[in-house]
Formats: structure tokens, sequence, C-alpha cells
């Protein structure tokens, strides 16, 4: 379960996709539920293998439209039932200007070069006589219009409409004016294929009501629903209440704390103090580490199962080709695979490079990346400040986020962490596996499962960057020591190839089956007979 998958994801995503991915290759059924709206969740999901019918979307199941053709829909498809029209590219913007005379009519958004070559439609903005926009139409990647969005004079939605790839209006939200005059939302209603209507206060009454029909379509008596809830926003609260039974799994993607070194004490992540708080609603939580599965379980002593599997999922055959040779790689070069954010403390890696530089001159620095802009970019600032200070303008080098991160770490020697907390970093355990040596401050949670210290690279004190920047030189100035470890790591790493990874999920999945029995005996179930008029 999660929320969305846009082109750009974090380690959650990634994590359950490749977990997704693994439960394909052992021919174990499953559906990623997303609850957000998204024209392009089916481009992107195909890019990754992940099939239409492994998908459940909230939109597509009510707009019957979780399998469709694919169909191009360009210009020359859209009618505004107006004759003789003028149309003007500009590029630039991905869109057609659509004119009669001198009266706008419309615009057409076509999806960009990266997503079709052939301008496929995106969304059209029609505009009425007076040239004021009165409904913008939006257009699945498929090619079928999905959704329209209908405006008041002063360029306000009041009311956006789902249909059917039939045409049929499926999903409703509408607005309202307040008594001080503001247009607020005013409900939604949903149309089951049936063609039951029901009414709903909010969206989270339509996706409590659209889990309560999924659940319900793929019940069995002899093998449950198993839900794994990597995002929660709101499924939590709503799993526990569904109709018909399920087996509920809680994923912990990161430390459980807002402190993760004061495991017993810290304040807790708010993402998931009502998951923690409410641990005993449901039949499994899962930990990225053995470590925090021990932490949760001495904290919070739940009723419910705590297991560790790791987030992250090595393809078996990656370990059957030895990493590139150290003496071929890019000497010096320190590399990092995260966010620019506050947590990351990335300018605390370029300080242990400014350290080690005086000793090793040839030394660099490369991260990769997003920004993360909150705080009014304090994390950026920080980064930058550090460059400036120990002169590392032409060592250190920002790329942005990369999708060759596998490549990226291949050719690197050093892999640097200096993270106030981890669940288990994915792009640790990638670099690993890639024979990178990583240097990382001792905290919470995963590095004493990703590094042994000595063996396959250093654990540090926490921010203690002097001592990162020592170690970088120590293995720096010995190019046995540093290939010894580049092997130790690729061998480390094989503990979370996909056969390791699955011997866990098969764990679970046999405990879900050993409870279901109990879970189900006293369920009856719903009254279907006795309710249809007798013909």
């Amino acid at each position: 379960m999660n929320l969305n998958y846009g082109e750009h994801n974090s380690g959650i995503e990634d994590a359950e996709i490749k977990r997704a991915l693994l439960f394909k290759k052992n021919h174990e059924p499953f559906r990623i539920i997303f609850k957000h709206f998204n024209p392009l969740l089916h481009f992107n999901m195909r890019k990754i293998d992940i099939d239409d019918n492994e998908i459940l979307n909230v939109f597509d199941f009510y707009q019957e439209s979780i399998n469709v053709p694919c169909k191009k829909i360009t210009k020359n498809d859209i009618d505004f039932g107006v004759d003789d029209l003028n149309y003007k590219e500009e590029s630039e913007n991905n869109r057609f200007i659509v004119t009669k005379g001198n009266l706008i009519i419309g615009r057409i958004n076509y999806f960009d070069s990266h997503y079709s070559s052939h301008k496929q439609v995106k969304s059209v903005e029609i505009f009425d006589g007076y040239a004021h926009l009165y409904r913008v139409d939006f257009y699945d990647f498929r090619g079928f219009l999905t959704k329209s969005e209908m405006y008041t004079p002063d360029n306000k939605i009041a009311d956006s409409i789902w249909y059917s790839t039939s045409g049929k209006q499926v999903i409703d939200h509408y607005y309202r004016y307040n008594a001080i005059g503001n247009l607020i939302s005013s409900g939604w209603k949903t149309t089951l294929p049936n063609g039951n209507v029901n009414i709903h206060s909010n969206y989270e009454e339509v996706f409590f009501e659209f889990l309560n029909l999924i659940n319900e379509e793929y019940f069995d008596r002899s093998t449950p629903n198993i839900y794994i809830v990597d995002r929660a926003e709101g499924s939590e609260e709503m799993l526990p209440k569904l109709e018909s039974p399920s087996y509920n799994v809680i994923h912990l993607h990161n430390s459980h704390t807002g402190n993760s070194m004061q495991p017993d004490t810290s304040i807790m992540n708010d993402n998931y103090e009502y998951i923690l708080t409410n641990a005993n609603n449901f039949d499994a939580i899962i930990t990225p580490s053995k470590k925090q599965s021990i932490d949760v379980k001495k904290r919070f002593k739940p009723s419910c199962e705590v297991l560790p599997i790791s987030v992250g999922i090595i393809k078996d055959a990656h370990f059957n080709k030895r990493p590139k040779l150290m003496k071929n790689r890019k000497f010096g070069s320190v590399i990092a695979t995260a966010r620019i954010a506050e947590e990351k403390q990335i300018d605390q890696l370029v300080k242990a490079v400014g350290i080690a530089r005086q000793t090793i001159p040839e030394i660099t620095l490369d991260i990769y990346g997003y920004i993360d802009h909150s705080n009014n970019d304090k994390a950026i600032k920080k980064v930058n400040r550090a460059i400036k200070d120990f002169g590392l303008e032409k060592v250190v080098t920002l790329h942005g986020y990369v999708d060759n991160v596998d490549e990226i770490q291949s050719n690197a020697q050093i892999y640097g962490v200096t993270s106030t907390m981890e669940g288990l970093s994915l792009a640790s355990m990638g670099a690993i596996s890639n024979g990178d040596v990583e240097v990382s401050y001792n905290i919470n949670y995963g590095t004493d499962e990703l590094l042994e210290n000595g063996l396959n690279g250093y654990i540090v004190p926490f921010n203690d960057y002097e001592m990162m920047g020592n170690k970088m030189v120590d293995l720096l100035s010995d190019v046995d020591l540093l290939q010894d470890m580049s092997d130790a790591s690729f061998n480390r790493a094989k503990r979370f190839s996909e056969t390791n990874v699955w011997k866990s999920w098969k764990s679970l999945l046999k405990k879900a089956e050993t409870i279901w029995p109990k879970k189900i005996q006293f369920y009856h179930g719903k009254v279907t007979h006795g309710l249809k008029e007798m013909e």
C-alpha cells in the first residue's frame, strides 16, 4: 500500500518495487495499491516491469480502467464543436493554442517527448465566448478522458469528475461556498459498477469504501488478504475496521523515533506514532533490521509479530560477476547517493573529505541526489558553506538526481554516510554490493548489518567527521587494504540477495496462513440471500 509512483521516488518506493518484483519472480500474486490520482501511473509502472493488472489504484477501480488498451490521442481527436479552427504550436510549453479568428477556443497540452514522440494529449483547456477558462479535461496516458475540472468565473475549481472508459461519471468531487464566501470541498459521490451511488463527506471515506470493496472482492476463506502498508496516510486506521477480515502488516522504513540513538526514550517519529501506539490492532510489524526489531519489542511490547525483513533486495545474478577492481576505478573517488537534506548531514561528509585532502590531494567527492529545499534551503546552504570553508570548489561536485546509481557506485572507491538516522540504507546496500568501501557514522539502523568495522569498511563515532576523514586517508594510503575491504563488501552484500530475502518473506506468508483460520473463525459475512425482488 502506497500513495503514488512518479518519475522520481524515494527509497520507500524503491524498496516496495523490488519486493513486488521479488514476489513476481517467485510466482506469488500481488497488487500494489495506490491512493492518489495519477494519469501517468501505468506508464511509470510499465517502465519498471509492473503490469497493469498488478496495480490497484483507487481511481482505476471506479473507472474500470485497470486493464485498457492503449490509444494514441492527438490534437486531431479533440472536438471543440467549432469548425475552421487554427492551431498554433508552442513547443516550448508542449501545447497548441486553438483559435477561431481572434477568439481563443482552447489549449491542447501534450505529454513531452520523454513520454511520447507523437504529442499525445495530456489535457485540454476550454474557454467560453468571453475567453474565460471554464473546463479542463485530463487524459490518461493510455488514451482516454479520465477527469474534468469545472471552473467558476473567478477561476476556481467548482467540480471534479472522473469517468469510466465508456464515458460514464463514476466519481464526483464537488465544492460549495461557505458562509464567508470561500469555495470549499463539499463532498464526494461514487458510482459503483453495479449502479449503486454513494455519498461521502471526504476522500478518506471514498478510500475506505474502496478498501472494503477490494477486500471483499479478493476475500477467500482458505487464503488471507495480506496488506503491507509502506506509506500509511490513513490506511493504518482503516485496515483494522474493514468489514471482512484481513491480515494487516505495517512496514517501518525508517527509525521509529525522532532520535534513533535514544530508541527507548526519544519522541516517536510522527510517521509511525499512530502505528506504534495502536500496534496491537495489527498482525505484524516489519522492521528493516534486527536491531530495530529488538528495540521496537523492548519499548512497546506489542502483542503482534515484529519481524526484521530487509527493505533492500539485490538480484541473485548480480553476484555472478566480481565488481571492478579498485585499481581500475578513479583513485580517491568518494561518493554519496542521497538527498541533500538536513538529516543526511552532507556538509559533514564534505568536511571529512576536506580533512582527508590535506593528505590525499587527489580525493574527490561526488554527491548524487535532489536538494531538499525545506527550512529555507538550510541543508544545501550548509553544504556550500563547507565547500567554501575547505576550499573544495574543484573537489566537490553536486550532480542532482540520477537513475544510473549502480554504474556510479561501480566506479567509486569510498561511500560516505553521515546521516543522523536510517532504516537500512538502500544506497549503502547498493554501494557495498558494487564493492565500495563504506565509511559511516555509528547510527541506528542497519549500519551494523551492512558493515563489520575494520572488515568491509569503518564505523566511526557519530558526528566525528575528523575521524571519518582520517579513515578515508587510511584506505587511500593502502591499496591492498582498500581492495580487501572491497571484496569483503561484495561478499557481505550476499545476505541481501533475492534468495535470502525471499526466505524472510516466505516466513511471513506462512505465519499469515497459519493464523488465518483463527481470524475468520467467527466471521459470517454479509447476508446476500432474499434481498432481490421475486421475479
